[in-house]
């Protein structure tokens, strides 16, 4: 089925609601209700205090999202029979999880950021390079007159970037098919063609699909997704996010990947609760086991850019033949309109170009960009697809109809930029060992331990079946 052909859309998120709202949780559930108005509204109750240190309200989207997730989870335990269970939301808790969850034992995790990643000033501004993907950095080095293959450091590239204008970088490392982002303020973002697309659209984008198919898995109280098969076909870092979510509850989350990616520093991290395989979607085997999957799975979560999946022959239309009752979110780092509909993107770059880190830096005083203090485009942007995968559903439980969410990281971006934090005094927050979960996680590299849970539903403990392990090690089947 096509966009065009499917049911008028129904836009959620309207920022200036959310904003008048005030960021509450309340505020959250109030625009997702719609995608599931027979189901019981769940209360949530927040605890915790203190915030991350920040122009902009961090620690309040995190909360905020994590307990949207947590909300979807208890309603569809409600459906079956009784009210929704009570929910309560760390905020302390979950702005930690805004960072990383895992503490190692004996062993460490690799750097976030390789050699060549980060902020350097051009000529006339500032920009970013994000260079951990090898291929990324090799195309961005070639860019600037380096061979990929030496080891040319910081120093190397901050003295060619410096003969840059940072548009005319920008554009030559993403004509080059490598990742940048010039620092641009909140005002040259509103002006930009893809500032006002993005600006145009809703947070959230949901098309119901009108065709009805039966469907016999209900959810169990105590793992309420257990049985669901969640196909993931995300990277760093938001995707991610919203699947080891809703592991957590108990869904069956197969990862594919291709086989030449890794990501060894959020591996550790993101694979919880996972299986981990991965195909070659060059090879016609491989295309051929990717579409049984797909028929199979009860929700498609990926984050590729706009047309990338149809040029690979997995467009919409092709996965609604596949599968008319699945439940499809997706995330696009600069939304889905506009002439950066097809532009690589990743939450440090987002900051960059829609005024994020330009608005901090002036706020601050700081002589060079200031970006949040933990990735908090990925990680409210994960949560609330968990929430929309969770409440999809709710919705075909209702109505045995399948449902298409579209998200993006400058969309929440936006959102961050008209949500000023509030004056206010609140301690800063700092990691304590009571945050630590008591059980050790023997993962594929050793024993660790995880922060507990941000959320606590009850009688449904928030618990993983599966350690964190490499890409790879599984079959690509159910």
């Amino acid at each position: 089925m096509s966009r065009s052909s499917s049911p008028v859309p129904f836009p959620l998120f309207s920022p200036d609601n959310v904003v008048a709202a005030g960021l509450s949780v309340e505020g959250i559930l109030g625009e997702l209700q719609a995608l599931a108005p027979r189901a019981g509204t769940a209360s949530v109750r927040m605890t915790g205090a203190g915030g991350l240190p920040s122009l902009f309200p961090v620690s309040d989207l995190a909360a905020a999202t994590v307990g949207a997730a947590g909300a979807a989870i208890a309603e569809l335990i409600g459906i079956s029979g009784g009210r929704p269970p009570s929910v309560a939301v760390d905020r302390r808790l979950a702005s930690l999880w805004f960072g990383l969850s895992l503490r190692p034992r004996g062993w460490t995790v690799p750097p976030a950021w390789d050699r060549v990643a980060g902020d350097y000033a051009t000529g006339d501004g500032w920009i970013r390079l994000h260079t951990n993907a090898p291929h990324h950095r090799g195309r961005a080095l070639a860019v600037l007159g380096f061979d990929p293959e030496t080891e040319a450091g910081r120093d190397d590239v901050a003295r060619a970037v410096r003969e840059w204008t940072a548009d005319g970088l920008e554009r030559a490392v993403v004509a080059a098919g490598g990742c940048a982002a010039a620092m641009r303020s909140s005002a040259d973002w509103s002006e930009h063609p893809q500032g006002r697309a993005v600006a145009a659209a809703p947070l959230i984008d949901v098309v119901p699909i009108s065709a009805e198919t039966r469907w016999a898995w209900r959810p169990d109280r105590e793992r309420p997704l257990a049985g669901l098969k969640v196909l993931d076909l995300t990277r760093v870092l938001a995707g991610p996010t919203a699947t080891r979510f809703l592991g957590g509850f108990g869904a069956r989350v197969l990862r594919i990947d291709p086989p030449f990616w890794e990501e060894p520093a959020l591996v550790p991290e993101m694979t919880l609760g996972k299986r981990c395989a991965r195909l070659d979607l060059g090879r016609p085997a491989d295309r051929d086991r990717l579409e049984r999957l797909l028929a199979e799975a009860d929700i498609l979560v990926h984050g590729y850019r706009a047309d990338a999946l149809a040029g690979l022959g997995f467009g919409e239309a092709r996965r609604r033949t596949l599968n008319p009752g699945l439940i499809d979110i997706s995330l696009n780092a600069y939304g889905w309109d506009g002439p950066w509909r097809n532009r690589r993107g990743f939450d440090s770059l987002v900051q960059m170009s829609t005024g994020i880190a330009e608005a901090a830096m002036r706020h601050f005083g700081s002589d060079k960009p200031v970006p949040l203090p933990v990735q908090a485009l990925d990680m409210a942007t994960g949560h609330l697809m968990a929430a929309l995968a969770v409440r999809g559903v709710i919705r075909r439980l209702d109505s045995g109809q399948g449902m298409t969410a579209r998200l993006s990281l400058a969309g929440t971006a936006r959102l961050m930029t008209l949500l000023r934090r509030k004056a206010r005094s609140e301690p800063p927050i700092v990691e304590t060992s009571a945050d630590l979960g008591e059980t050790e996680e023997i993962t594929a590299w050793g024993v660790a331990r995880r922060l507990r849970p941000p959320v606590t539903i009850k009688g449904a403990p928030m618990a993983w079946d599966l350690p964190a392990g490499p890409l790879g090690a599984d079959q690509p089947s159910w």
